[in-house]
Order: structure tokens, then C-alpha cells, then sequence
């Protein structure tokens, strides 16, 4: 066994500010932190700021190739329940739906390794980012996005088709195909932006139990190493990184509102 003396430790604590009142090694870190130095990884062996640099290419990917997948599926999807009300298709949507939003996202990812990656074989369990490595990891997390999005597709465009301008475009002898994809698809799609942005900035703050599943090398993956190192250093880098994927995400979603809505324009 190792033995550390207590003068090494005492030397340690010195280096990392340990020694100092809690309030003081608040303000040393965020004086440190607004000129762009998040500390020093003691896992990683690097600075906070690197180490999350490296982790965000394989976050961005993740984030971008799920989100693609669930708008593929639950727009087309949700549009056409809508329609088809009450119709066979809209039945079969709604208990899929139910189910993607029901099932566990570790035990989906664990059932796709399972048939995909070990039964099949057709994809591969792990390694480095590919398109193969990227398929399971994605799909895992747009099943449960496409179910949401598309529960919530339907009820917009259910909502807007009640509308008394829907009545009056009617009324006018204007077609039901314009009708739905040049007057009610952009109303109902406007508060689904704000969704899509919160889900944006939550996967960009790192999808970490998805990785872990699938030890995808991403945010996620580094900050739940760092919480079972206790790399508190590292830790408090992914939070502020979540932190502010929150805040620039929805500040552009809220600027994004006076290009898409004319109503505000108007008002303006």
C-alpha cells in the first residue's frame, strides 16, 4: 500500500485552494471561471476546458443524428394521426406512442445491444465514433423523443384545426392540403420550438446514463466518471456547460419567435 504523509496532503490541499474558507474558494473559482479557466482534471490529467472540448464533438454528434431521427419519425407521424383522427393509424400511433414513452431509455439501449449488437450481430457493442458505433446510441434516444413529439404533433395540429381561421379558410373554398401545410403546420409547429430547443440543450449537456450504456465518448460519459472519481474540478466544468447550453439554446428560441411568428412582427 501506498502511504501518503500528511504533509503531502497538506501540500495538495494548498495546491487545489482546499485550505481556504468555503465562501474563498467560491470567488477564486468564479474569478477563474469568467476568464475562461475551469481548473485542472486530476482524472483526465488536463484542463477542465480540454477535457470537455474532447468530450463535445461526440455529444453534438449524438444530439444531432437523435434529433433527426425523431423529427423524421414524429412529424410525418403526428401529422397524420391528426388527420386520420380517431381512424385505425391514429390508434396504432397512439399505443406506440404510449409505449416509447413508457419504456426506460437504459433498458431499451440495453435490449437493442442485446438483439442488434450480441443475437444479430449487425451492429457493433462499442468503439470509437462510426456511423455503426452511432446508430444504437441514437435510436435509443430518439424512441423516446419520437413518442413525446409526436403525442405532442398531434394535439397541436388537432388544436389549430378547431381554429376559426381554419372555418374561414374553409369557407373560402381554399384546399384541405393548403390548408394544413401553409396555414395550420407553421401555427403548430411554434410552441413546439420551445421543446425542441429544451431537448436540444438537454442533449448537448450529455445524455450521460445512454452513454454509459453504450460507452458512447460524450459529455455524459465524462461527468459520470468524474462524479465516481470525485474530480469535483471536472464536475463543475459539465454543469456549467449544461448550464449555459440552457440559456444560449433558449435565447435563441425566444429571438427565433419574431422571424416565425408575424403575429409578434405585427405587434412590434
Amino acid at each position: 500500500d501506498i502511504i501518503v504523509s500528511q504533509a503531502e496532503i497538506d501540500a495538495l490541499r494548498a495546491e487545489l485552494g482546499l485550505d481556504k474558507p468555503f465562501f474563498f474558494q467560491y470567488l477564486d473559482w468564479l474569478g477563474r471561471a469568467l476568464q475562461g479557466n475551469l481548473g485542472f482534471s486530476y482524472m483526465v490529467k488536463k484542463p477542465v476546458v480540454e477535457a470537455l472540448w474532447e468530450g463535445l464533438p461526440g455529444t453534438v454528434l449524438l444530439s444531432l443524428a437523435s434529433l433527426f431521427m425523431m423529427m423524421v419519425v414524429s412529424i410525418p407521424a403526428g401529422i397524420y394521426s391528426a388527420v386520420k383522427r380517431g381512424s385505425v393509424v391514429d390508434n396504432i400511433v397512439r399505443v406506440f406512442t404510449f409505449m416509447g414513452v413508457s419504456m426506460p431509455g437504459f433498458w431499451v439501449g440495453l435490449m437493442l445491444l442485446w438483439i442488434f449488437g450480441l443475437k444479430l450481430d449487425l451492429l457493433p457493442i462499442g468503439g470509437e465514433i462510426s456511423l455503426e458505433t452511432l446508430i444504437m446510441p441514437s435510436l435509443t434516444l430518439a424512441i423516446a423523443m419520437a413518442s413525446k413529439y409526436t403525442r405532442q404533433v398531434r394535439t397541436a395540429i388537432l388544436e389549430e384545426l378547431h381554429q376559426d381561421y381554419v372555418v374561414g379558410a374553409r369557407a373560402r373554398g381554399m384546399t384541405e392540403s393548403h390548408i394544413l401545410w401553409k396555414e395550420v403546420l407553421p401555427n403548430a409547429m411554434l410552441p413546439l420550438i420551445t421543446l425542441l430547443g429544451l431537448s436540444l440543450g438537454n442533449l448537448l449537456g450529455g445524455a450521460a446514463v445512454i452513454e454509459m450504456v453504450f460507452q458512447w465518448p460524450g459529455l455524459g460519459r465524462l461527468a459520470i466518471e468524474a462524479i465516481t472519481y470525485r474530480d469535483f474540478q471536472l464536475v463543475q466544468g459539465v454543469v456549467v456547460w449544461i448550464a449555459l447550453m440552457y440559456m444560449v439554446i433558449n435565447l435563441v428560441v425566444d429571438m427565433s419567435y419574431n422571424h416565425l411568428d408575424p403575429r409578434l412582427r405585427k405587434v412590434r
